[in-house]
């Protein structure tokens, strides 16, 4: 505490005190000499104990220095930046982005809490996290660190939450202790070629100061603490995390990842608060440890789906049927917890209420349902009825499908006119709904398009592996052998021959291309094994040759068995007297999900007679509602009772419900 006041008394007391004029780079090289002369005379005063320690104290108390009064003095254009700033922010925030912002719903109208949690213990903590806390010292596991993530699956309302955190502070309802606020899309930025400076990036790419750019600049500059900036989809960004190129000067210009990269590490714009989403798998122990503390949205409650369903029925009696619908579905209800499931499932009202018996059990259920509900209604006269309807818009879905599984490969989610035209999709195909324009990236003389949501672009990339026979035969292999994919660090070049038509020219050197990403490929090989379920046979029979269905369908199969049996052999031998364990990983629980989406009761049995343990650790992955439906389906057929250790999860009341089934055999939880 006595060497912060210090280093707080020489900062302000002349340390950061330029001799050349301001916004010059000579000022700033300065600065940082300046700075590390305050560090030695900290290191002195350190060395000399408390006695030198209270002197600085009682020279600050006794001075009236700006360290207890800071008195700010900001540019003359400075009022009407923030201004400029806050109405452009208010802009981007009031409507709901996520979905494609449909129907131009109002977020005040629609927008639901979700469950927040710490990803460490707090004893500090009371009561349930709230959005201020995001960025505020609650939870704070390293006060060195100045980026907090926040992190969840995909669909969790990470972008949403953020957009409500943005439209608040615009409001000068929340986070009022900072002056501005920078909000950045990374999806976005994944477009930007040109190398940039910081200066470039808040301004180019968030809003521009009529006058004085260098004076606002400098402020930011000497004002860390009151900014912040915000970084929506690390898991969207291209490349990888790395440290190994560092960025300390903020008119250094350099591409654009480097620099997020160096922001986020501390090394540049010290000081300043940032705020990052991301999916928690694409967050490694190498940017971990450069983070303040890690938040994770947990997706809604149980009441959270409720008041999410009526503020989006006006109708009361449609919202309480809808509610009703769920309640006599437990695993449906369960799905809900995800917020992009829950808005699927209340855009499909009246295909949900007239399914009966037959309602949805399964994501690929859900997923469905929004396709016929999407391709139905833009055509409801001459709509085919029955089995028939997935192929009367067969070219539709396939060719949205070609434009999804390249993106995914290459982990691009927003689109060109170009790259329209190459899939040969339509305007028509575009009026279907399933792409929308790019907020952030179409202008007056280019649109630049992306899917609904990037589970939907999962969604379309399963429909076309599936559907086409355009497809190599090791695509399926491909897709569910991306942990060694990814540990081998192959790029996306492997993949390219799954795509047999493209060129040479597209594919790009090989030192360019990207890797795919891991959970997105995870989440369009589920939809795989749920579209080749049994269940879908008949409507898949009208699309493709039966054979080739047949042929993917012990793909699947086989690459499903061939991962549970790769994590099985993992497993280590027992200490003598000890029972034998098996410490389950993320990658373990996906297979579950997929087993359970091919809803094949002969898969899960063939998967549990080859698991011989009588403890079964499942902490740490992510395991919700949704998990725990497919947990029970496929545990069930255990042929000994396991223990089961299910700690530092989101099981919740619900989650045990879906868990019933398997209780006879887990005999403890």
């Amino acid at each position: 505490m006595h060497c912060a006041a210090a280093d707080q008394l020489n900062i302000w007391k002349g340390f950061w005190t330029y001799c050349w004029p301001r916004g010059s780079s000579y000022g700033r090289i300065t600065r940082t000499y300046r700075c590390r002369q305050a560090r030695c005379l900290l290191d002195r005063v350190r060395s000399k104990g408390e006695s030198a320690a209270k002197v600085v104290l009682h020279f600050i108390q006794e001075s009236g220095s700006p360290l207890n009064q800071e008195k700010l003095t900001p540019p003359k254009e400075f009022s009407k930046y923030q201004k400029k700033l806050s109405s452009s922010v208010s802009a981007q925030s009031c409507f709901l982005s996520s979905y494609g912002g449909t129907s131009h719903m109002l977020l005040d109208e629609i927008y639901t809490e979700g469950q927040l949690e710490l990803a460490h213990d707090c004893v500090d903590l009371k009561g349930a996290l709230v959005l201020e806390d995001i960025v505020g010292m609650v939870g704070t596991v390293n006060e060195e660190a100045d980026t907090v993530l926040l992190s969840g699956e995909a669909g969790s309302g990470k972008s949403t939450l953020l957009q409500r955190l943005l439209l608040l502070w615009a409001r000068g309802m929340a986070l009022q202790e900072f002056l501005l606020l920078f909000p950045f899309s990374l999806r976005r930025l994944n477009s930007e070629q040109r190398e940039l400076s910081v200066q470039e990036l808040l301004f180019q790419h968030c809003c521009w100061p009529d006058r004085e750019q260098e004076e606002i600049f400098q402020f930011i500059l000497d004002h860390p603490h009151l900014i912040l900036f915000s970084f929506d989809g690390l898991d969207e960004l291209k490349q990888g995390f790395s440290d190994e190129y560092r960025v300390c000067c903020p008119t250094q210009c350099a591409p654009v990842h480097i620099l997020l990269f160096n922001l986020l590490q501390g090394n540049l714009m010290k000081g300043v608060r940032k705020v990052v989403t991301s999916r928690p798998e694409a967050v490694g122990p190498m940017l971990k440890k450069h983070l303040r503390k890690e938040v994770l949205l947990k997706g809604f409650s149980p009441s959270g789906i409720d008041c999410f369903v009526k503020k989006h029925h006006s109708d009361p009696t449609v919202a309480a049927k809808v509610l009703d619908s769920l309640q006599t579905n437990t695993a449906l209800l369960g799905l809900c917890h995800s917020p992009v499931l829950c808005w699927i499932v209340s855009e499909c009202h009246k295909e949900l209420m007239g399914c009966g018996e037959g309602s949805p059990q399964t994501i690929t259920d859900v997923y469905l349902m929004i396709l016929q509900h999407f391709l139905q209604h833009q055509s409801p006269l001459k709509s085919t009825m029955g089995l028939g309807w997935l192929q009367e818009h067969l070219k539709t879905v396939l060719h949205l499908g070609q434009l999804a599984f390249k993106g995914i490969e290459t982990s691009c989610y927003v689109f060109t006119d170009t790259d329209l035209e190459t899939c040969y999709i339509t305007e028509k195909d575009i009026c279907m709904g399933f792409l929308i324009l790019s907020n952030y990236m179409s202008s007056i003389h280019s649109k630049q398009y992306e899917f609904l949501h990037v589970t939907v672009q999962c969604f379309f990339a399963a429909l076309y592996i599936v559907l086409s026979s355009n497809t190599d035969r090791l695509t399926i292999p491909k897709i569910f052998e991306l942990q060694d994919i990814r540990e081998t660090g192959l790029s996306s070049t492997c993949f390219w021959v799954c795509l047999p038509s493209t060129s040479q020219q597209e594919r790009g050197l090989e030192s360019e291309s990207v890797a795919a990403e891991t959970p997105n490929l995870q989440i369009t090989a589920t939809f795989v094994s749920g579209l080749l379920s049994h269940r879908y046979q008949s409507l898949l029979q009208h699309c493709c040759p039966s054979a080739m269905v047949e042929r993917k369908v012990r793909q699947v199969v086989k690459c499903l068995s061939k991962g549970m049996h790769k994590h099985f052999k993992s497993i280590p031998q027992p200490v003598e007297g000890e029972k034998k364990s098996m410490h389950a990983m993320p990658g373990f629980v996906w297979l579950i999900k997929c087993i359970y989406e091919m809803q094949d009761s002969k898969i899960a049995k063939d998967a549990m007679s080859k698991l011989e343990v009588d403890h079964l650790k499942l902490t740490y992955c992510n395991i919700g509602p949704v998990e725990c439906t497919a947990l029970a389906y496929v545990l069930q057929h255990l042929k000994n009772p396991v223990g089961l250790q299910l700690d530092n999860n989101s099981v919740g009341d619900v989650g045990v419900e879906q868990l019933l089934p398997c209780m006879h055999i887990c005999n403890s939880l």
